[in-house]
């Protein structure tokens, strides 16, 4: 399985490319680059994994939520060399990305990331047997203050919306978070860990119905 994997939801933009087992990544804290750094990037990570574009099978894509520019910009660039190549997209959420830093234990982890003007995006997982994150509730948008989470006696906390919310998130919470980092955003080696085996288990979608998430 040969992928590429786009993320450019938050301020990091990053792409990755997995080929075989080999992960190859690059990724930059580039506010308002995003346009100039992504496809450049892209032939950098598959000419350093020595694939041409002709020898992908799919792409994958971190389809927000997050900035508006950031997620359009994701879908279309992965849309346009999906149509190209005619071979599947398979959408990642971008907080699950995120989610996937956080530590390898059996708290739930609270991704969040900042959306401006008093609000984050904010989304729960739990760690599965494989390693790769999964949802235990709905994807939200709202203020700290209003956030609602599932039950969990221990919580990891990731994302620049800590950084931004992190009283009022704690206050959320029933005991403060076992680890917590407001300095991460979501990477694109995470999208394709995520989306690898759907995309083996031919679970990917057609470019054309790639849809964004803000």
């Amino acid at each position: 399985m040969n992928l590429l994997a786009i993320e450019t939801a938050t301020e990091s933009c990053s792409v990755a490319v997995l080929a075989g087992e080999r992960l190859v990544a690059r990724s930059e804290l580039a506010p308002r680059r995003h346009a100039e750094l992504v496809l450049p990037m892209c032939e950098a990570v598959l000419a350093e994994a020595g694939l041409s574009r002709r020898a992908l099978d799919a792409l994958a894509v971190g389809c927000g939520p997050g900035a508006f520019t950031g997620v359009r910009l994701a879908v279309s660039a992965a849309q346009g060399i999906a149509l190209a190549l005619a071979i599947p997209v398979v959408p990642v959420s971008s907080l699950a990305a995120l989610a996937m830093q956080a530590p390898d234990d059996d708290a739930a982890i609270l991704a969040v990331i900042d959306a401006r003007m008093g609000e984050l995006y904010a989304g729960a997982f739990r760690r599965g047997a494989d390693g790769l994150v999964e949802p235990i509730g709905e994807e939200s948008v709202g203020t700290a203050e209003q956030l609602a989470l599932p039950p969990a006696p221990a919580w990891n906390v990731v994302g620049s919306g800590w950084a931004s919310y992190g009283d009022a998130l704690t206050a959320r919470l029933p005991a403060p978070p076992r680890w917590v980092d407001g300095a991460r955003y979501p990477q694109a080696v995470d999208v394709a860990r995520l989306a690898a085996p759907l995309a083996r288990a031919g679970r990917g979608i057609a470019p054309e119905r790639l849809q964004p998430v803000y």
